[in-house]
């Protein structure tokens, strides 16, 4: 049976909709719980997802944890072992890869599609085309050295990137579950006043927006699971 690992930074963002459809396909699901937990369990795993979190890539002074994340995407990625990276997971990918991250000015937080590059239309993210997804950043990363860039918004010009049929990186959040994201607004409180953002716009554009998202990040999702290569045996250094 496959295992599947993910890597959590705060308990309301979770494998979301990605969850029931690994469980309906057979993979064993296990957490890992970011700065508390070891990492060797994701080593090997058969697919690793880095979750988001309020967190930068850049506070590795006062998350030292961080550092650890990255060694392990860098050798995950060097390997070639299937990893998916959502937000602050797409960014830690970046930044394993040597590739920028940095703010961007302002906050992206609420439901708007991707524009898809052509890479993004021929890659699962297709599945996603005209779906309002959720959006809730104030970084982005710039594009790694290789990664084929399958998304933007206007104000995030890098929201996905590819590595292969291996490595996917997405800004967004597709996985959401918008039956949970009550916990997303009490979780994220004091950055939704400090930005401005009325959290009963958020929520009506969730239950607007939540169910064709659900339904399009399942089959985006399906088929990238389809795609993944077989997994080799891990080596270490």
């Amino acid at each position: 049976m496959k295992r599947a690992v993910a890597l959590q930074h705060v308990a309301f963002e979770d494998l979301g909709t990605l969850q029931p459809l690994l469980l309906a396909q057979g993979w064993q699901v296990h957490t890992l719980q970011a700065g508390v937990d070891a990492l060797d369990a994701a080593e090997d795993a058969d697919l690793l997802v880095v979750l988001g979190g309020p967190i930068s890539v850049n506070d590795g002074a006062a998350y030292p944890f961080l550092a650890d994340s990255i060694a392990l995407l860098q050798r995950r990625l060097q390997q070639q072992r299937p990893t998916l990276g959502i937000c602050l997971g797409a960014q830690l990918m970046a930044r394993a890869l040597h590739a920028g991250v940095a703010p961007t000015g302002g906050k992206e937080i609420g439901f708007a599609p991707l524009l898809l590059t052509d890479e993004g239309q021929r890659s699962p993210l297709q599945a996603l085309q005209g779906i309002p997804v959720l959006h809730w950043h104030g970084e982005a990363f710039e594009l790694p050295e290789g990664a084929r860039r399958l998304a933007s918004t206007p104000a995030c010009r890098h929201q996905a990137f590819a590595i292969g049929h291996h490595a996917l990186a997405l800004q967004c959040h597709p996985e959401l579950d918008a039956r949970q994201f009550e916990r997303w607004l009490i979780g994220h409180a004091l950055e939704l006043a400090a930005a401005g953002i009325d959290p009963i716009d958020l929520r009506a554009q969730a239950r607007r927006y939540g169910g064709p998202l659900a339904a399009a990040a399942t089959a985006m999702f399906q088929q990238w699971l389809h795609d993944l290569p077989e997994t080799r045996p891990c080596t270490t250094a």
